[in-house]
C-alpha cells in the first residue's frame, strides 16, 4: 500500500486532511517540531526527516506545508511531492507578504488575535460552510503563535529557486492568500483551503496523480 506523508499548513494540523478521501493509502501525519528563533526552512526542514520513515516517499504538503515538502525533496529522494494551494518557488510568495514581514505586521498582532478568525479571515481563506468555519475556529485556537511568526519570517528568507522535478501542483483559481498563476490541477473557484470545500475534486486528482 502506497505510503502518503502529509503536511499541514501554517499554524494548521493534521485535521485539515480530514475531508480527502484517501483510502487505500497509508496515511502519516508529519507532526510540527518547536523551531529555533533563527532556524532556516531547509534547517527546520532537515529536523523533521526522523518522521519520514519510508524510502522514496510521496509527500503531500499543503500552503506552508508544500513548502517544507519542497525541502525535504532537495534533501532526500522522493516519489513525488504533491502541493495544495502552495508556492513551487519563492517567486511564486506574494508581495504584500515581503511587505507584511518589512513591516513586522506579524510581531503585532497579539496571540489573541492569531486564534480569534472572524468574517473577513474566512472571505480570505473562501470558506462559507459552518462546518469549515467550525474547524479552522477550532484549529486556529490550538495554533502556536511563536510558530507562526517564525514561518511567516522563515517563508519571506526561503531559498529554494531549484525547481524540482517530480512535482504536482494542485491550486484554486480564486486563491486569496497565494495567488493562482498557474497548476497542473487548477480547481476551479476554489479558494485557499480547497483540501477542506473542495476535498472531492483533490482526493480524485491525488489518487489520478498517483495512479
Amino acid at each position: 500500500m502506497k505510503q502518503l506523508f502529509l503536511l499541514s499548513g501554517l499554524g494548521a494540523d493534521k485535521r485539515v486532511f480530514e475531508f480527502l478521501d484517501l483510502r487505500g493509502y497509508t496515511l502519516h501525519h508529519v507532526v510540527w517540531v518547536k523551531p529555533s528563533p533563527r532556524e532556516t526552512l531547509t534547517e527546520y526542514s532537515s529536523r523533521l526527516l526522523p518522521q519520514i520513515t519510508r524510502p522514496s516517499p510521496v509527500l503531500v504538503g499543503v500552503s506552508f506545508g508544500g513548502m517544507v515538502a519542497l525541502e525535504i525533496g532537495r534533501l532526500i529522494t522522493v516519489e513525488r511531492i504533491i502541493l495544495i494551494s502552495s508556492a513551487i518557488s519563492p517567486r511564486a510568495i506574494p508581495a504584500y507578504f515581503k511587505l507584511m514581514t518589512k513591516l513586522n505586521i506579524q510581531k503585532l498582532i497579539s496571540d489573541a488575535a492569531l486564534k480569534r478568525p472572524n468574517e473577513v479571515l474566512y472571505w480570505l481563506f473562501g470558506i462559507t460552510r459552518k462546518d469549515h468555519k467550525s474547524l479552522l475556529a477550532a484549529i486556529m485556537d490550538d495554533a502556536d503563535a511563536t510558530f507562526f511568526r517564525w514561518a511567516v519570517e522563515s517563508i519571506m528568507v526561503w531559498k529554494g529557486e531549484t525547481i524540482l522535478t517530480k512535482v504536482t501542483q494542485i491550486h484554486g483559481t480564486k486563491d486569496r492568500i497565494l495567488s493562482f498563476h498557474s497548476a497542473d490541477y487548477a480547481v476551479s473557484g476554489g479558494g485557499h483551503l480547497i483540501v477542506i470545500t473542495n476535498a472531492g475534486e483533490v482526493s480524485s486528482i491525488i489518487k489520478q496523480v498517483l495512479g
